[in-house]
């Protein structure tokens, strides 16, 4: 694999879309069947770096399933297998010995050739939003309150942010609110790469130490950040933030926060499920959480009902047993944790030998409570792991665990065991 350093067009031009480079190297990615490192001599792929998701998009038309750098080299991870739909793609063996390869895509970005490369743009741009109001954020948490962001983290479905102090939700609100008028605003968004003297004095954010060139991010009153990742030019361009969750982490608060179109389609969801819950309850907006209370404090109610009268059922069962017998095991369909270990304690009071509940079916499988006071359970446990790949253990006076068998297949074991 090469190792000359990549040239970073994403640095130059966030919004580019296209490129042509020259393939460097092109190697098997170990212990894969049809993935492929890729190294070109430049790139537009941003690659997974400073808690950021990879961009995603095609080179040659081959899809590029993951970028990541390494020493400043940016390795493209791209797929070669052959798809169904790939009209004239036929399975072929490479000099590698792997199977189920398109020796065309192959051919392609074999070391030498020229390629050209299409970044995936919706991806690109939503990330940019999310990442450029993140500055907006995380600056405003430092100047108010001289908090670091300690962690962050941008997948394809959420940001997160973690600070080193505890935020109140009245301030995190209070933000979220400065952070949209500083996107009406529509600052300019500025990077620049001052020299080592220039850094001395200037103030900026950063969570590591950096070694060489420094990129610096800056959003004129609101933050002043190094950071590698693509920017939009213009904070209007991030549409909108909003905090969807926070919560008290490590000594701090972790922040959860969605900007731009995916902030869009997160609210598009909510307002899809409240108009759901609108059509159940058959009632506006503003009486769905007391609604939702009510049912939940009559579903506890019923729960509550429902397990004294199972308790009264089980009681009866237990009643009914023989009493000439030593071993009493009671399967049951529905029952609880709590509601089993009290029949098991009672059935182990009446008898000498084994007593067991299993609660489950034959589809799902069955939990299961097994006590003696004279047998040791962990035998008839170690029955079940061995015969029926169950799980679970415990003391030799009662085990508990789950087992993904029929009934008459844990009956047929249990009476080998327990002849």
């Amino acid at each position: 694999m090469s190792t000359q350093e990549t040239i970073r067009l994403y640095d130059n031009d966030a919004y580019a879309t296209e490129f042509e480079a020259a393939v460097l190297s092109c190697e098997p990615k170990a212990d894969t069947d049809n993935l492929y490192e890729v190294v070109l001599d430049q790139t537009l792929f941003f690659p997974e770096e400073g808690g950021q998701s990879p961009d995603k998009g095609v080179i040659n038309g081959i899809n590029v399933v993951d970028v990541q750098i390494k020493n400043g080299v940016i390795i493209h991870t791209v797929d070669i297998a052959v798809t169904e739909n790939e009209a004239g793609s036929e399975p072929d063996k490479t000099k590698h010995g792997k199977t189920n390869i398109d020796k065309t895509k192959l051919d392609k970005i074999s070391a030498g050739s020229h390629i050209s490369g299409k970044i995936d743009w919706q991806h690109r741009f939503y990330n940019m939003q999310q990442h450029s109001g993140e500055h907006i954020f995380s600056g405003i948490v430092h100047s108010r309150f001289g908090f670091e962001n300690v962690g962050f983290h941008l997948s394809d479905s959420v940001v997160t942010m973690d600070f080193s102090g505890v935020i109140s939700p009245e301030d995190i609100a209070d933000i979220e609110r400065e952070v949209n008028v500083a996107i009406t605003k529509n600052i300019p968004v500025e990077v620049t790469y001052p020299s080592k003297t220039e850094l001395e004095s200037l103030e900026y954010r950063s969570k590591i130490e950096i070694e060489g060139q420094v990129r610096i991010v800056t959003v004129p009153g609101y933050d002043v950040c190094a950071c590698c990742a693509p920017h939009v030019k213009r904070t209007g361009e991030i549409g909108m933030l909003k905090v969807m969750n926070y919560q008290n982490y490590k000594g701090g608060v972790r922040i959860s926060i969605l900007c731009g179109f995916r902030a869009l389609e997160a609210f598009r969801q909510k307002s899809q499920i409240i108009s759901e819950l609108m059509g159940i309850f058959t009632t506006n907006q503003e009486a769905i959480i007391d609604n939702v209370t009510k049912l939940k404090a009559l579903n506890q109610s019923l729960k509550s009902e429902l397990g004294s009268a199972k308790a009264e059922i089980l009681d009866y069962k237990i009643a009914s047993l023989p009493t000439d017998i030593d071993n009493a095991i009671l399967f049951e369909a529905d029952l609880d944790s709590n509601a089993a270990r009290s029949c098991v304690n009672k059935l182990v009071e009446k008898y000498s030998g084994v007593s067991a509940v299993f609660t489950g079916n034959d589809e799902d499988g069955y939990s299961f409570i097994i006590g003696s006071k004279n047998v040791d359970c962990n035998n008839i446990a170690a029955a079940l792991r061995n015969k029926l790949e169950a799980r679970g253990g415990g003391k030799p006076v009662m085990v508990q665990g789950s087992v993904k068998a029929a009934r008459n297949k844990i009956e047929r074991v249990l009476d080998d065991v327990l002849e």
